[in-house]
Formats: structure tokens, C-alpha cells, sequence
């Protein structure tokens, strides 16, 4: 979905951030995708050295760059667009704001932020029952139920969802206008955001 939707944003000129870039795996598919286009700049930014290091090895593309950097202290060129799959859920709540405000003031207008996130649900009950079906799919998937539940620990304090609703407040403070959730897979959220 994320490289369908790209084609309405990238352009001759722009210039694209995968921010939590991880492999690389998906910013060189948009790049062989635009490959077309004309000076179309792609940046790959990851905190972890050995995921950067893994995306230049295996992933490069003569208009990708990829960046060893800490998103909170990058400095964004304009784009439009930029993409962040399961990243801003590991940034502490109390800098999250100011990293969608950054991430909006640096969009061209008309630009977008495609943003996939874990969610929490709004009841209790609810939250159970997702957390329950994904954990099935793991087992249904290969993973032990050692491996879920390590897993689960070495996240604590670590992966911490936002409800939908507090992710569409979070976009709508930094000034996005229209912000739509365009899928849903139990816990895991696409919104797309457009300045």
C-alpha cells in the first residue's frame, strides 16, 4: 500500500525520509519504483549502526543515503514525503510531539507522513482480547511461546502505544489537517497525514 500511495507524493525534486529505515528493504523499493523521475532524493535514517550498516550492503540505490543519526536531533531537508513504520512508538511520549511538529513543519505543502504504529485499544477488555489473537498469530507464525514472552519483556518501558485517537490528536496538534487511518491489521495502525 505504503509504495502505491507513494506515487502521489513523490515528484521530479523531492526528497524522501524513511525514518527507522531498518533494512532499507522499502526505501529501495520506492527508489527502483521512481526510478523514472528526475534528482528524487531518498534518506534512510536509522539509530542502530548495524541496521545502516546491513541497508548499505544490501539496499543501496544511487539516490539513496543512508544516515546513522538520532531522529530527535536530525535537522529534515523539505520533502514530501516521509515514512515512519513502527519507529515513533519507541520514541518517549514526552518527545513525540515535537518530533510530529518537526516532521510537519519540514513537509512541502500537499506532502505526507505515512505512519504505521502499534495501537492500544480503548478498553481494557479489548486490549486483552487483540493482545490474545496476536499472540496466536505469532504461534501460528513459528514463535514459541518463550520466544513471545521474552519478547514481551524486553520491550517493557520500551514499546509504548498511543490509542488511535491520541495518535490522530498527536498529528492534528502539529498542524496536519487530514489525517485518515487507511488500515488496520488487530493492533497495528496505517494513517496516512497530509500537510
Amino acid at each position: 500500500l505504503g509504495e502505491k500511495l507513494s506515487d502521489y507524493y513523490i515528484k521530479n525534486d523531492s526528497n524522501v525520509y524513511d525514518i527507522g529505515c531498518s533494512t532499507g528493504t522499502f526505501l529501495k523499493n520506492l527508489a527502483l519504483r521512481h526510478n523514472n523521475k528526475k534528482k528524487v532524493k531518498f534518506y534512510g535514517i536509522d539509530l542502530v549502526k548495524n541496521m545502516i550498516k546491513h541497508a548499505k550492503l544490501k539496499n543501496n540505490h544511487k539516490n539513496i543515503k543512508y544516515l546513522n543519526k538520532n531522529i530527535l536531533k536530525y535537522k529534515f531537508l523539505r520533502s514530501d514525503l516521509i515514512i515512519s513504520y513502527y519507529t515513533i512508538q519507541f520514541i518517549h511520549p514526552k518527545h513525540r510531539q515535537q518530533l510530529i511538529n518537526k516532521i510537519y513543519k519540514s513537509l512541502n505543502w500537499g506532502g505526507a507522513l505515512f505512519f504505521i504504529e502499534k495501537v492500544r485499544s480503548y478498553d481494557a477488555r479489548t486490549q486483552d482480547q487483540l493482545t490474545s489473537i496476536y499472540e496466536e498469530f505469532k504461534i501460528d507464525n513459528g514463535f514459541s511461546l518463550k520466544e513471545i514472552n521474552n519478547k514481551k519483556m524486553s520491550l517493557k518501558g520500551i514499546l509504548e502505544p498511543f490509542s488511535s485517537r491520541a495518535n490522530i490528536l498527536m498529528l492534528k496538534r502539529a498542524g496536519f489537517q487530514d489525517v485518515s487511518s487507511i488500515g488496520k491489521f488487530v493492533s497495528f495502525e496505517f494513517f496516512l497525514a497530509i500537510k
